[in-house]
């Protein structure tokens, strides 16, 4: 089952409906969409779990307007979600740039129906480096991706992608992860560079007061792992859980763990 729910005026997002039970909405990161989930998707609903994966604005089948690619914007676009199909008592799940995502959500909309959080790879709380948080790209290393999104976009994505795994991953597996990114619009895809680059979610860590739950590869090199100790201090119910094989794509890399991990957190 899918639906298209109504965000903004003429602006609908796709979200994919599998099962039934406890709600568990999906971010995904960029550029990419909810099949990046393919492996929780087909697993959660045996456990009777109400699999729902949302395709962010300008990604997957949602609609791509030429503006909204920032934080508040896209958190905003969630809690439209959550309340047209009256979701209850929802644990949220984030990936990578859909992790800022979720945590903004979660500030700026104090009456939020989420009971539980989980943090993949997340991009949080800043993407890039700042005065006193040396981790994560230099701001002009998105600048340069930035270029190159706009001079060669499947190559930049192609090369993207090489740094996402830190496993070697099958050549028809690449090829149709390459693709996800591809089906993303071209404006959203540098639009959302562009937030990576600027957003600072320093701040909204103190506003998550619900149990969390952060999964990061320790060979993450798009967002590397030094990001869990500013998750774990400014989150105060937040437990981190190390994945020793895995880059960035850890959901793809132990995806049997991540979902162990993920059903495990589920029962508490």
């Amino acid at each position: 089952m899918g639906h298209y729910i109504e965000v903004d005026q003429n602006v609908n997002v796709y979200v994919e409906d599998v099962g039934e039970g406890t709600p568990i909405l999906f971010l995904h990161g960029w550029p990419v969409s909810h099949k990046m989930f393919e492996y929780q998707q087909i697993e959660l609903p045996k456990h009777g779990y109400r699999f729902l994966g949302m395709d962010l604005r300008g990604y997957g089948k949602s609609d791509a307007p030429w503006n909204g690619y920032d934080y508040d914007t896209m958190a905003a676009d969630v809690d439209k979600v959550v309340r047209e199909l009256d979701l209850q008592d929802v644990v949220l799940v984030g990936f990578s740039m859909g992790g800022p995502i979720a945590i903004r959500y979660l500030a700026n909309f104090k009456e939020n129906r989420v009971q539980k959080l989980v943090l993949l790879g997340a991009a949080a709380p800043l993407f890039t480096q700042r005065d006193e948080y040396p981790h994560g790209l230099e701001q002009s290393g998105v600048d340069d991706i930035i270029a190159n999104l706009k001079s060669d976009r499947p190559g930049m994505l192609k090369d993207f992608g090489g740094m996402f795994f830190h496993q070697d991953m099958p050549d028809a597996f690449s090829d149709w992860f390459l693709n996800l990114g591809l089906t993303a619009s071209p404006h959203a895809t540098i639009h959302s560079a562009v937030a990576l680059r600027d957003e600072d979610g320093r701040v909204d860590l103190a506003s998550v007061h619900v149990p969390t739950l952060i999964l990061h590869g320790k060979h993450d090199e798009i967002c590397p792992f030094e990001f869990t100790s500013f998750m774990e201090e400014g989150i105060p119910e937040a437990t981190v859980v190390p994945f020793e094989n895995s880059g960035h794509g850890l959901v793809f890399e132990e995806k049997e763990k991540v979902n162990h991990e993920i059903l495990q957190f589920l029962k508490r």
